[in-house]
């Protein structure tokens, strides 16, 4: 046996071609082929072969020149001397140079077994030595490589110093096509609004990943101490339950640690063999890592079994690693949207239970059957009727019988608008755009985006509103006021009025090319005095509502009461008798409401009646009397109407700001404009 000592040699030739090689080619056979020449004529050797030291085995990598030279049975007794001295060694015509191969870091990790198994308590990302060397053969015993050595081992950390450039360009290169596929198949996960659909998705994506035979998702059931595992192949509803500190997966939950385990482990006892048993399957090889929530608490384990042709190392850690961050992120995402949709369809069950029509006259029941069918259209709807009548009832129950029920219902009182203010109000405004506009501010169609917008008393318009509200409705776009950008808005149009548009039209008071863009379809409400038995139907339904929110029990009504409300002319509609029933609601303290509990007054409509000729003789003046009669009137058609300004004005032909003014004039108290 020799042993050579190490001198300095001319090297310079083989560095260049092992630069040269480097640069050209772009994987470890293409380089070896290119630079094992270069090797072999420095070292005037015939064949030469790489090999690796695995699991306590050696295996050939790569090998050069006459390889019938070369036995089949490697001389190992003499590689592992020329490894544990880190010299060249040689016996007859073999010589074994060690040849330090750092693994690339998509090999690597400090925590690594040779037996086949691995822990998590390290970055994937660090590199450690694999035992690598060289076995030359010779036509005769070599004896010049004494003035080679120094030579021959810098030439063998450059080859190997190049190889580990190779594989970590190699490895870059391959993991940035693993995170393009990951976040490919994140983003695919987040459209998917079913359970078992996206945890199927995402074991598919890490079995075409990994190359392996399954992948399985354990969640966490705390309360149980059970992991649940989805989707489980060859189990009766494809969901696997095992106990939290089973196993390879038990060991993952336990540790916060990724696992590794193959068939050449010599701890076989890790493997929960149970489950092979019940879904008759044989595990040979699997890698688990943790999934953590959206505060960093462990929820579960992502495990992929038996990989297909290789082994599975901490490669494969990696990749299972960015999928269990995107899968749980997916699976929180997803709980949290089913949550939210659950609260919004609860919520707006809700809304829509407390705006139903309720009646059962004919003429109810033809509006809510035309209703239903224009509500899942976006057609415009014009809806007719006097004060207190339900028009916006009506309208809150068309939207959420139609698709937009998930969306915004806006309402907006036109007449309650002054023009200089329509736009801003509808439209919106810019900053600055004018005096007090010291912020940007969303109009009423921006807000009612995807949803609809009801726009009340719409007869009162301003005829400068009418003109910008034609051209949104037509346009399907809103300026904000000092703005200059199109904001285009998706919105239904609901309107309603108690004027009657066609005098006004004539009239010139109501632009009729924007009567034709509202009134797509019509729907009148018909007054409460000619809906019948209608009116004790919403008399209980308001005596329940009013007395669920006080807490009190519900009263009956006697005979004469139910008589007087039947009989009633109720000017002011269903707002009258709300308001009446919310009255004897809070006022009645019996357990039955008699006629005196109502306060309605005899007059049927509101009218003068309630004044007596007597009492307008004795006047002392005409002017006098007249005052009186008209605040005795203007009273009596307050009243009338429930407390509503709006409509008593409309009811005396007055608009809402004279009859204030007229009030004032009298001397009569007001509570503002």
């Amino acid at each position: 046996m020799i042993d050579l000592t190490n001198n300095a040699d001319d090297i310079e030739g083989p560095a260049v071609s092992i630069a040269q090689a480097l640069v050209e080619r772009s994987n470890r056979k293409c380089f070896l082929d290119a630079v094992f020449p270069v090797l072999l004529d420095f070292l005037g050797a015939n064949a030469l072969v790489m090999v690796t030291q695995k699991n306590g085995a050696w295996t050939r990598n790569h090998s050069h020149g006459d390889l019938s030279r070369i036995p089949e049975d490697l001389p190992e007794i003499l590689i592992g001397n020329a490894i544990d001295r880190g010299s060249i060694l040689c016996v007859d015509q073999t010589c074994v140079l060690p040849f330090p191969c750092p693994t690339s870091i998509h090999n690597g990790s400090n925590q690594s077994k040779h037996d086949g198994s691995a822990t998590g308590n390290t970055n994937l990302g660090e590199s450690s030595d694999r035992v690598s060397a060289l076995v030359l053969k010779f036509d005769s015993t070599p004896t010049d490589l004494a003035n080679r050595s120094s030579g021959t081992h810098r030439i063998a950390a450059m080859i190997s110093s190049a190889l580990r450039h190779i594989d970590d360009r190699q490895y870059q290169h391959r993991r940035v096509e693993q995170l393009s596929a990951v976040l490919a198949a994140a983003a695919d996960w987040q459209r998917i609004e079913d359970d078992e659909a996206l945890l199927r998705a995402i074991a598919d994506t890490a079995t075409s990943m990994l190359s392996c035979e399954r992948a399985s998702i354990f969640l966490w059931d705390r309360r149980r101490s059970k992991l649940i595992g989805r989707p489980a192949l060859g189990v009766e509803g494809e969901s696997l339950e095992v106990d939290d500190k089973a196993g390879v997966v038990g060991e993952v939950l336990a540790t916060g640690e990724y696992k590794i385990w193959n068939a050449d482990s010599d701890d076989g006892s890790r493997v929960n063999r149970k489950v092979d048993a019940r879904i008759e399957f044989q595990t040979r090889s699997l890698v688990a890592v943790p999934m953590s929530g959206a505060r960093k608490e462990t929820i579960g384990v992502f495990e992929a079994i038996n990989a297909i042709d290789h082994s599975f190392d901490v490669s494969d850690v990696a990749v299972l690693a960015d999928l269990a961050t995107h899968a749980a992120v997916a699976i929180e995402s997803l709980r949290t949207r089913r949550k939210l949709k659950q609260n919004r369809d609860r919520l707006v069950d809700d809304a829509a239970s407390q705006t139903e029509l309720i009646g059962e006259h004919s003429s109810i029941e033809l509006v809510r059957k035309n209703a239903r069918k224009i509500a899942g259209t976006d057609l415009s709807v014009l809806v007719l009727g006097k004060n207190g009548t339900g028009k916006e009832v009506l309208a809150r129950m068309i939207h959420y019988q139609s698709e937009r029920r998930n969306g915004p219902f806006i309402a907006v009182n036109c007449a309650a608008l002054v023009e200089t203010l329509l736009e801003s109000e509808l439209f919106g405004h810019e900053k600055g755009a004018f005096t007090d506009a010291n912020q940007s501010r969303s109009g009423k169609f921006e807000l009612a985006s995807g949803g609809t917008l009801f726009l009340d008393e719409v007869g009162d318009m301003s005829p400068g509103g009418q003109a910008k509200l034609l051209r949104v409705l037509e346009d399907k776009v809103v300026v904000r006021v000092g703005g200059s950008q199109s904001i285009p808005v998706d919105v239904r149009v609901i309107a309603a009025t108690n004027q009657p548009l066609e005098e006004l039209i004539s009239q010139r008071k109501f632009r009729e090319d924007l009567f034709f863009r509202l009134n797509v379809v019509s729907l009148t409400l018909p007054p409460l005095s000619g809906r019948g038995d209608d009116v004790l139907l919403l008399a209980q339904h308001f005596l329940k509502q009013f007395c669920y929110q006080i807490g009190r029990q519900v009263p009956e009504l006697d005979q004469a009461t139910i008589a007087i409300l039947k009989n009633h002319a109720w000017p002011g509609n269903i707002r009258q008798l709300r308001n009446t029933i919310e009255r004897v609601c809070y006022l009645c303290t019996e357990d039955v409401v008699k006629p005196d509990d109502l306060m309605l007054t005899s007059g049927s409509s509101g009218s003068s009646e309630n004044v007596s000729l007597a009492d307008l003789v004795d006047s002392t003046t005409l002017t006098d009397a007249t005052k009186e009669f008209q605040v005795e009137h203007i009273h009596a058609a307050i009243e009338s109407c429930g407390g509503n300004m709006t409509d008593a004005a409309a009811r005396l032909g007055l608009h809402r700001s004279n009859l204030y003014r007229k009030m004032r004039q009298l001397g009569m108290q007001t509570s503002g404009e």
